[in-house]
């Protein structure tokens, strides 16, 4: 319903808004939510890039639990947004979620400046993160009119303000970090995290309204059941998300400290700083988005477009590829350091991957979430974040125990694992995609215009 200019859920406050294209073609609301993101991630990635070093160096806590602090950091990081996640669902609301949320998280980025408040700034940080993970991405779908054919790219875009955030995050706040003081990068993590939170109120004018919460009334007018292949299917991805996070988190964790210990980082000009390497996986997310999505269109009107499923096995076992990769370096350079092209070759193959995957995984939480659980949904991909960084944490502690080399194939056998169980799913995955497509083309969408006030979208597929 429209007001003053601002998008409603209903659908046709979604057709009104498909007139405001601007990122990418995309409505003004999704800008909002990207920049909001953006900023967002690169206090978080900020904050991460400088954290085991900082454990490690200044703190001076052993390799071993400070590669289980990470794990647990992460983990309860991702853990949050189920509660917080049916908060906002239920009582909050989507916008005072993020709102409540980011206050908290930018407190405990100003926490970590102070090495005293070092363990209760993690957990702040955590908490905040429960109410604004799942209430910012669970606002796209209602950008959309259920037809719109936008809505099966909106995630991919999204996916680019992350991962600009990210990239922006090493060379910030890691050199503010690694050159003027660990403090300073810190800082400048919370900084960014008041950005994100300034542009989301000024753009507020731009999102959808709120849905109503969780009723009984809308409880009731769902078939009881009707839900339920859709959550083994959903449940079945998260354990393979699990699985392959317990090799992709290490990015941020053994393989930062590989840059640090086995990479010749010495170049005719500088040595590279270490940080600055874990901004190659974002800026490639930014460069490749653009070519990988008109890809996937060219498929697809051509009938070639793969499954979710396929798309997401496809990117496990590139990034077991990029795994490899760093298996044959490590053993091939012996006591010697390699190479830092090597290590730049491997983000170019993991980012590859990792596109393939991750923003084809949320948006399918996104798209099949009930009515009225569309943030509790969305929560539970972070949840499978969640496991996926406890196993990374065991996985990570495993580091000095093992050469690098059988580290890294031991890593590329985690993704394969992962692929195997996606494609496991395929079939029932397809089954339940053209199920949905099905009940929203003969008029099965939840709109306060075909099923009365007070009952929210049923989320499409396409």
């Amino acid at each position: 319903m429209e007001s003053r200019g601002r998008l409603g859920w209903s659908q046709s406050g979604a057709s009104l808004n498909t007139q405001q294209a601007a990122w990418f073609g995309q409505p003004r609301g999704l800008t909002i939510l990207f920049l909001t993101e953006m900023w967002e991630q690169f206090s978080y990635f900020g904050m991460r890039a400088l954290l085991v070093y900082y454990m490690t160096k200044e703190l001076m806590i052993g390799q071993g639990k400070a590669s289980l602090i990470y794990g647990a950091y992460t983990a309860t990081a991702y853990f949050t947004p189920i509660i917080g996640g049916i908060i906002a669902d239920r009582w909050l609301g989507k916008r005072r979620a993020v709102i409540v949320g980011g206050s908290i998280m930018a407190a405990g980025h100003f926490m970590m400046t102070f090495e005293p408040t070092f363990y209760p700034a993690l957990v702040t940080i955590a908490l905040g993160n429960g109410l604004f993970l799942p209430s910012l991405p669970s606002q796209i779908n209602f950008l959309y009119a259920t037809d719109d054919p936008r809505r099966k790219w909106a995630y991919n875009v999204y996916y680019v303000g992350i991962n600009i955030g990210g990239f922006l995050a090493p060379l910030v706040c890691g050199t503010l970090g690694e050159f003027y003081g660990w403090h300073w990068g810190f800082g400048a993590a919370g900084i960014g995290m008041l950005a994100g939170l300034g542009i989301y109120a000024l753009g507020g004018k731009y999102l959808p309204e709120s849905p109503p919460a969780r009723t009984a009334a809308t409880v009731a007018a769902a078939p009881r059941g009707s839900y339920r292949s859709t959550y083994l299917l959903l449940a079945g991805v998260a354990l393979a998300v699990t699985v392959f996070r317990g090799a992709y988190e290490q990015v941020g964790n053994t393989v930062a400290l590989w840059a640090d210990v086995g990479i010749n980082r010495s170049t005719t000009a500088m040595a590279i700083p270490m940080t600055w390497f874990q901004s190659l996986n974002p800026l490639l997310v930014i460069l490749m988005t653009p070519a990988l999505l008109a890809f996937w269109r060219r498929r697809a009107q051509l009938g070639r477009d793969f499954s979710s499923m396929r798309k997401m096995a496809v990117g496990a076992l590139i990034v077991g590829a990029a795994f490899l990769m760093l298996s044959w370096v490590a053993a091939s350079a012996g006591p010697a350091r390699a190479s830092w092209i090597w290590l730049a070759l491997f983000f170019v193959v993991f980012t590859f991957g990792e596109l393939y995957i991750l923003p084809i995984g949320l948006g399918l939480f996104a798209r099949l979430a009930p009515p009225g659980l569309s943030a509790t949904t969305v929560a539970a991909w972070f949840l499978a974040i969640f496991s996926g960084s406890l196993v990374a944490g065991l996985v990570g502690s495993l580091w000095s125990d093992m050469n690098h080399a059988s580290y890294f194939l031991l890593l590329a056998g985690l993704t394969a694992v992962a692929a195997a169980m996606l494609l496991a799913l395929n079939r029932n995955c397809e089954r339940i995609e053209a199920e949905r497509a099905a009940e929203l083309s003969s008029g099965g969408d939840w709109t306060p215009d075909s099923h009365g006030a007070g009952s929210p979208p049923q989320l499409g597929t396409s």
